[in-house]
């Protein structure tokens, strides 16, 4: 598995708050969705939360992959593509309800387990 560059980390951190999450559906359709409450939690793996899904959970729970874009300083754009799983019982699941605000709903947890990353048009892991 790749893990994040120096590069990536940076524009991680310095990124819009905003981000944007794609997975496809049995039927081929994709489905984009905008999401705020995503936490990376080391150099393989993003933690996206679960306030309410519909299609996303749905595509999730039937084998998608799920690539995540964010925009950077200089409106440098991210994208982060990798296998999915989901969480509803578990440590990760407890854990993202410890540190997420209370005001979401936090219903499950969606892990995103990078396998590449692109700046742009260009892969970068």
């Amino acid at each position: 598995m790749p893990g994040f560059t120096q590069r990536v980390c940076d524009a991680w951190e310095n990124r819009e708050d905003k981000l944007v999450f794609a997975t496809v559906g049995r039927d081929a359709k994709p489905n984009i969705v905008w999401v705020s409450c995503v936490r990376r939690l080391d150099d393989e793996r993003l933690l996206i939360v679960n306030n309410y899904f519909h299609k996303t959970l749905e595509n999730t729970l039937s084998g998608s992959t799920g690539s995540l874009l964010f925009i950077a300083p200089e409106r440098e754009a991210y994208q982060l593509k990798g296998t999915l799983s989901y969480h509803t019982d578990d440590d990760i699941y407890k854990d993202m309800k410890a540190w997420l605000d209370p005001k979401f709903a936090g219903v499950g947890a969606i892990i995103l387990t990078v396998t590449e990353i692109y700046a742009g048009a260009e892969k970068v892991v």
